[in-house]
């Protein structure tokens, strides 16, 4: 699979306007993928640092070998730190494309996808040692229940668990058919396959404390930004979508902003997108993971 089919970038060139990268900047790709976003980056200037995090072991294939680029196999949380050691503590920009990149979809021997019948994994970092078969075989229902109400905007999350425990008391918890058939038939007519991939999203962030992640790097994002650096996210889910609206608006992720000690509303940046940015009808057609993609940017003050 060649970097070209890794993963089609979202939002590509306005996500990149919004950073308004210049001369000699400094700048992190928290996501890089197939180096979609990275390599814009690197087309809009001759000199700059670029610092691109990616957990993904495959990701890392993808190196664009320009001298420019530091590739860095980590996680996103661990943002500051990674950064720290090359001595970046005040960035231009920084750019994050949340959720899972089409090659993991793809790539049927990691069970993200409900397509293929394949071992229930869904680690986006092989170094994980906790997967998608591990949770639902050993968590508690109410666990479970905690996954499925913070995960996903499913109607019947109780429904959902009881059918997926039921499933694990007959031992057939092993596969993503297993976990299809097992709830399959709570889904609303003609709505099934976005039913199943809401059950899988959930899992998924389960798997890969994709919340945890996020906030971790909203925290630090306001820490390694310099006054005037430009936060730029893409999200793909309500939930993802709501943390960074919120962090970005207040500060805060439940949307209320904290006061200093003389009673004034501390907010470490402003938002620039009174409204998400989302793909325009040309992207869509070509793109059709993309639909439902929301862009927001905020300046940090």
């Amino acid at each position: 699979m060649g970097k070209m089919d890794y993963h089609k970038s979202v939002l590509l060139k306005k996500s990149v306007d919004f950073l308004e990268v210049e001369e000699g900047g400094e700048y992190v790709d928290v996501t890089f993928g197939g180096g979609g976003h990275s390599k814009e980056i690197l087309n809009r200037v001759k000199s700059c640092s670029l610092f691109s995090f990616d957990q993904d072991e495959d990701a890392l294939k993808n190196d664009l070998k320009d001298d420019r680029l530091i590739l860095i196999h980590a996680n996103f949380s661990e943002l500051k730190k990674n950064l720290m050691l090359y001595q970046a503590t005040q960035v231009d920009g920084l750019l994050a494309d949340l959720g899972v990149s089409s090659h993991q979809f793809d790539d049927e021997s990691r069970g993200f996808s409900i397509r293929t019948n394949e071992r229930l994994d869904m680690r986006m970092s092989k170094k994980h040692k906790k997967d998608a078969q591990s949770i639902l075989n050993t968590y508690t229902k109410e666990e479970l229940l905690r996954v499925f109400k913070e995960h996903s905007d499913l109607k019947s999350p109780g429904r959902v668990v009881g059918a997926i425990l039921k499933k694990v008391e007959e031992g057939k918890m092993e596969t993503t058919e297993d976990l299809i058939q097992s709830v399959r038939f709570i889904s609303e007519r003609n709505k099934e396959n976005k039913f199943l991939a809401q059950v899988f999203q959930a899992v998924r962030m389960e798997v890969n404390d994709e919340l945890g992640a996020l906030k971790a790097l909203l925290i630090q994002s306001a820490e390694v930004l310099k006054p005037g650096g430009k936060l730029v996210v893409i999200a793909y889910h309500s939930i993802e979508d709501r943390l960074v609206k919120n962090f970005m608006k207040t500060g805060t992720f439940d949307g209320n902003p904290e006061k200093d000690v003389f009673g004034r509303f501390e907010v470490p940046f402003k938002m620039t997108t009174k409204k998400p940015i989302i793909p325009e009808e040309e992207e869509l057609l070509e793109n059709n993971r993309s639909r439902s993609a929301k862009l927001r940017v905020a300046v940090k003050l």
